[in-house]
């Protein structure tokens, strides 16, 4: 198709090839996605309006989104939002970006709900604990029609973007927040049938490894641990304190540290551990739980 000045096809292009020699991966798709976003069109639909021509505001707009993009500033955080399972979350730059990996853990309990008694006709408390944008706890609260979610992070402008997940899926009479050190400041007695995490949990030794978009642009409070194993002594302390008997945990973590976790989890106590592989075959989250009453 042969490209007019001024059109969408060619702007998309212009910005491909900008975007290509500062060396970005997939630029193409990125400038398609910012694009999309800005116009509010799904993806799919750039195709059918190739020949759309573009408004000035619309063009300098997106010239300003590229080069954003060409200094590696992740796309959801040029947008402002992230596709999860099924829902999009608002994100911003005091929250991680929602992972693939992540979506595995909430698919994996909405597909054994029945097994794990996630759809009893009874409430079922759920704590997403180090929660960032909410999208794993507000994701679980929706496909189990009987829960209710509790979020808490150290961050409180994590839980000010949890808070507006919430409100978009018109979720807050069903969403409870605290900004917490774990579970410090939730309410003395409160306890949960499940219990999901996605915590900090790469050592700061393997900070030179991390990619910049990563690195440069995501909050490293919710990414890097000094000390891997007291911290995560702490977090499997206070959940098993706070688990129901019976209760579930299910957690994302290192693959090379999770073996560790394992013996950890199992040292206080918890019962049935099971390390799950993500889709690159890595052991990328643990499951356990506490004893059920005799």
């Amino acid at each position: 198709m042969a490209e007019q000045p001024g059109t969408l096809l060619y702007y998309l292009k212009r910005s491909t090839e900008f975007l290509e020699k500062k060396e970005i991966p997939n630029p193409r798709v990125d400038a398609e996605w910012i694009l999309s976003d800005l116009l509010n069109l799904p993806r799919i639909k750039l195709y059918s309006q190739f020949e759309m021509p573009l408004g000035q505001k619309e063009i300098d707009t997106y010239r300003e989104r590229i080069v954003e993009r060409s200094k590696r500033k992740p796309v959801a955080y040029i947008t402002g939002k992230k596709g999860f399972h099924k829902f999009e979350y608002f994100v911003s730059e005091d929250v991680l970006i929602p992972r693939p990996e992540t979506e595995e853990l909430v698919d994996y309990l909405w597909k054994k709900k029945e097994e794990l008694s996630l759809i009893e006709p009874k409430e079922i408390q759920i704590w997403d604990l180090c929660s960032g944008s909410g999208c794993i706890g507000l994701s679980l609260t929706q496909l189990l029609p009987t829960s209710v979610v509790t979020l808490s992070d150290l961050s409180e402008k994590a839980i000010e973007m949890s808070r507006r997940n919430a409100e978009k899926y018109n979720l807050n009479e069903r969403a409870n927040f605290y900004v917490s050190d774990l579970d410090l400041a939730l309410p003395d007695g409160l306890q949960f049938d499940l219990i999901v995490s996605n915590p900090p949990y790469i050592p700061e030794s393997e900070k030179p490894e991390i990619m910049p978009d990563v690195l440069d642009y995501e909050p490293h409070l919710a990414l890097f641990v000094p000390n891997f194993q007291e911290f995560h002594k702490r977090l499997l302390s206070a959940a098993k304190t706070r688990l129901k008997p019976g209760g579930k945990l299910m957690m994302e973590t290192h693959p090379l540290y999770i073996s560790e976790l394992e013996e950890m989890a199992k040292s206080l106590g918890f019962v049935a551990l099971k390390k799950i592989l993500d889709s690159s075959k890595k052991e990328r989250f643990l499951f356990a739980e506490v004893p059920a009453l005799s």
